[in-house]
């Protein structure tokens, strides 16, 4: 199969560090470009990265024939605009979490896909990785029971002002940066959508984003309550409990490109671990994975790891759990508005 042609759209540290590396080591991606609106900044980061193109704008890299597709992890409210634009220009499009700023955004953005006929998803790499298709699989067969519990926790701390996590206008906040993965992972374990959020939010005074965020999302089987924060320290975890055991990936999130991961699975006979099994997964980059499957589903048809519409439930998720703070009372999350 010949290599899907990657142009990336501005020189995030997401992709400098992580997303370009992983895809240049896949067997299906080839990054051939990267543009970035300080020309100079482009150059450098291609030279850096062995990348033979850089551009200094957006427009020159969206104009090149001969890239087959962008990928977009520009700030989340640049996200929608300029994912249409790669479309209208008859790109694929791979877009960072969360692909908008809201349901009606994704749905804007759905409508582009669907005019140009291009390929187009949202950049969850969890997706991608064996470690969530092991604890899918072994939760759909019954190793810890009937699921009725998720319980997930997502932060870091930082009060950089100038960081665009704490810039509202950029979409910053906890909710957009790091919640979006409790929500995607337990609607990926439960094989559910919520039917009920509610949800607290904590503001920072000064930038005024979401920088504590607390909700419960009930699905038909079962609840799950997570935290987010960008003002605790480092902490990620998420762990599944069924009517006879619990189940949790050792680092859900970022799990170490190229390393093992472990899968802890007990049974619950006693509190000192008496029924606890590990999983190792074998070495893996989930970033590598995610750029492969996508550039499969270009040239081979079918949907890249997560369609669209798949992120429009999420986002859907996402405006019920800000709606549900705000009110004060439980929402009922509604892709279609």
């Amino acid at each position: 199969m010949t290599k899907v042609r990657w142009g990336v759209l501005g020189v995030a540290r997401i992709a400098v560090n992580r997303v370009i590396p992983g895809m240049q080591a896949g067997e299906f991606c080839e990054i051939a470009a990267i543009a970035s609106r300080d020309g100079e900044r482009a150059r450098d980061t291609a030279r850096q990265l062995g990348i033979p193109k850089a551009y200094g704008s957006y427009e020159e890299l969206l104009a090149d024939p001969e890239i087959d597709a962008i990928y977009n992890p520009l700030p989340n409210h640049m996200h929608v605009p300029w994912s249409i634009r790669a479309a209208e220009a008859g790109k694929h499009v791979l877009c960072e979490k969360p692909v908008g700023m809201d349901a009606a955004e994704t749905r804007q953005l759905i409508a582009a896909r669907d005019r140009a006929g291009v390929v187009m998803g949202e950049a969850f790499m969890v997706a991608a990785h064996p470690q969530w298709h092991r604890v899918i699989e072994l939760v759909r067969a019954g190793r810890i029971g009937k699921l009725l519990s998720a319980v997930g926790t997502f932060s870091y701390f930082k009060l950089d002002a100038d960081n665009i996590r704490n810039k509202p206008e950029y979409g910053g906040g906890a909710l957009y940066d790091i919640g979006c993965y409790p929500i995607k992972t337990s609607r990926m374990v439960f094989g559910e959508e919520p039917v009920r959020v509610s949800a607290a939010v904590a503001r920072d005074p000064g930038f005024g984003i979401d920088m504590l965020t607390s909700a419960v999302l009930e699905y038909p089987s079962g609840h799950c309550v997570f935290t987010c924060s960008t003002q605790i320290a480092l902490q990620q975890s998420m762990r599944f409990y069924g009517t006879h055991g619990r189940i949790e990936p050792e680092i859900p999130f970022n799990a170490r490109p190229g390393g093992t991961t472990r899968v802890i699975i007990d049974d619950g006979r006693d509190l000192n671990g008496g029924g606890q099994v590990v999983e190792e997964i074998p070495a893996c980059d989930q970033y590598t994975l995610q750029g492969d499957l996508f550039s499969r589903a270009i040239r081979e048809g079918g949907a890249p790891p997560v369609p669209l519409e798949d992120a429009l439930c999420n986002m859907a998720v996402i405006d019920a759990v800000f709606r549900s703070a705000a009110t004060g009372r439980p929402v009922t999350p509604d892709p279609m508005g």
